[in-house]
């Protein structure tokens, strides 16, 4: 009886800007070129955090809905009605996005970053790599949840990889991670732990400067995670 029942999921405050801001655009209330107000009038407007205005509108502009304009604000981009209705629905798609999508999607993105981060990798990079996973070692000893300090760390590869157009899907797609992680309890049964080693692993041939070995040991390290989200989503 109780699986004919389905979970009621909330509506975001992202998605509810995100869809504010089309119905503007398709009702002829905002066209191309209009500016939006500014973020602080926006947040306070709509009452909500500044942080969650930024996020809506940094997906809007990744797909070319909006631009942010250097001393302007935030403008409409010149975007046909039709075309707009199918970006703005897969953005939203992606905010309920499930998680296993999420995980493949990752893990297309993170091994070529880690190859990239292995060959191009600056002695910056590399404190600063060191310096996430640190981080994420002080928590996992604690036996707090580390999955932020855990996402900063890939985080920092990608950066090292110094591609800003995967780091920008990476970004563009960690929320909804952090969000299913959680929600999900991935991480229990001292996967943390088991993280922490194979981090140090794909660090390790990030500095020694092997794509190769730092691709194959991020596969490696995700793989557990692609697994076990198919087993919660069965």
């Amino acid at each position: 009886m109780l699986k004919s029942f389905r979970v009621i999921e909330l509506e975001s405050p992202v998605d509810m800007i995100i869809k504010q801001i089309r119905a503007q655009i398709t009702t002829g209330q905002l066209k191309p070129g209009d500016r939006l107000p500014s973020e602080r009038d926006l947040a306070k407007s709509l009452c909500v955090g500044r942080k969650i205005v930024r996020d809506a509108i940094a997906k809007l502009e990744f797909y070319g809905i909006l631009k942010i304009m250097p001393q302007s604000g935030t403008v409409v981009a010149g975007i046909g009605v039709t075309a707009l209705e199918g970006l703005i629905t897969n953005v939203l798609r992606l905010e309920e996005s499930d998680f296993i999508d999420l995980v493949e999607t990752r893990v297309v993105l993170e091994t070529q970053t880690t190859r990239l981060a292995a060959m191009r990798r600056t002695e910056e990079d590399i404190l600063n790599i060191q310096n996430a996973l640190v981080a994420y070692e002080h928590k996992v000893k604690k036996g707090l949840p580390a999955v932020e300090e855990d996402l900063l760390f890939h985080l920092k590869i990608a950066d090292a990889g110094n591609n800003t157009v995967l780091k920008s899907l990476m970004m563009v797609i960690v929320p909804d991670i952090i969000k299913s992680f959680t929600k999900l309890d991935v991480c229990k049964d001292g996967r943390f732990y088991r993280s922490l080693e194979e981090h140090n692993i794909i660090l390790e041939h990030i500095i020694n400067q092997q794509p190769d070995l730092a691709a194959k040991a991020m596969q490696e390290h995700l793989k557990d995670v692609v697994e076990y989200s198919r087993l919660v989503t069965l």
